[in-house]
């Protein structure tokens, strides 16, 4: 299906190439909230609004698979306090579910979620077994 924890930045790098408007400001909410009561982010805008590159944004952030400094030292988020505190330091998880509903229609969508996920953690997070994870 895919892998679906840590993309790494190439996404965010390729956004770079072309036009880009800046929603870096959207890292600095984020890294304001984590670990608080409100640490859960939706990112909602209209159809063609750039959903999907803030999305890609905040993986090359976030992401500890890779190294993204190069990214973003040229850029005004550089300078808020909290960057290097949580420049690329976590898993993340990147789940599209276009990708998900366009393969699968109305078969079983969630059992294909739960599936695919499953076998991404463990191929990522080698200690776990299957039985330990728990059904979605």
């Amino acid at each position: 299906m895919g892998t679906f924890i840590n993309i790494g930045n190439a996404g965010f790098k390729s956004i770079l190439k072309h036009d880009y408007i800046d929603k870096l400001g959207l890292i600095s909410i984020v890294n304001d909230t984590l670990f608080s009561e409100w640490r859960f982010s939706c990112v909602m805008r209209c159809r063609r609004f750039g959903k999907s590159m803030a999305a890609k944004m905040l993986w090359a952030y976030y992401d500890h698979s890779c190294d993204s400094r190069n990214l973003f030292t040229d850029q005004e988020i550089s300078n808020v306090p909290s960057f290097e505190e949580h420049l690329n330091k976590y898993a993340v998880l990147n789940l599209d579910m276009t990708e998900f509903v366009t393969r699968f229609h109305n078969d079983d969508i969630l059992g294909k979620i739960d599936s695919a996920l499953k076998d991404d953690v463990l191929g990522t997070l080698h200690n776990i077994q299957r039985t330990n994870i728990p059904n979605l």
